[in-house]
């Protein structure tokens, strides 16, 4: 059977943890901050699980985690 082929850009941005769990970072911290909150600011910066309705598209763009 032929080697699969990871999403190279979903590589990029998602990091599986060590008990399985998938991480990203959030969208819409990079441009356009005056207007945001400090306090949302903030919270971009961290940063946070990939959702339960995302982890069958994630696990099919990363197969070998």
């Amino acid at each position: 059977m032929p080697k699969q082929k990871t999403r190279k850009s979903a590589s990029k941005r998602i990091k599986k943890t060590g008990t399985g769990k998938y991480v990203h970072f959030r969208a819409g911290a990079r441009h356009i901050l005056t207007k945001k909150s400090t306090k949302r600011k903030r919270r971009l910066r961290q940063s946070t699980l990939v959702r339960s309705t995302e982890l069958k598209r994630i696990k099919a763009a990363l197969p070998y985690g």
